[in-house]
């Protein structure tokens, strides 16, 4: 293999992962559109009048106070994190070896 093909194949592979890192940053733009539209949807769903209620299986839960809980532990749990982890993983450079 020659200097110059070793050289186009790593400015290849530069490419790629620029690519990549583009393609990441898109997609963490794409989730955190998605989080503030379930943050406002979260915001207009009425508060349950009862929450102690349901929250001891008193009562059942109605669908604004369903629908609020599951947009909170999606948030919390599984949409934060993934952005958080994607936009780390967008800007990963990886240590220069001293050789």
């Amino acid at each position: 293999m020659t200097e110059d093909t070793r050289e186009a194949e790593a400015g290849a592979g530069l490419l790629a992962e620029e690519e990549a890192r583009a393609e990441l940053r898109a997609m963490v733009e794409d989730l955190d559109g998605i989080r503030a539209r379930l943050v406002a949807l979260h915001r207009r769903l009425p508060l349950p009048p009862a929450e102690a209620a349901w929250l001891d299986d008193e009562v059942e839960m109605e669908f604004p106070a369903d629908i609020r809980s599951a947009i909170e532990c999606i948030l919390t749990d599984c949409l934060q994190p993934a952005i958080r982890d994607l936009a780390e993983a967008a800007t990963y450079q990886p240590k220069k070896g001293s050789g």
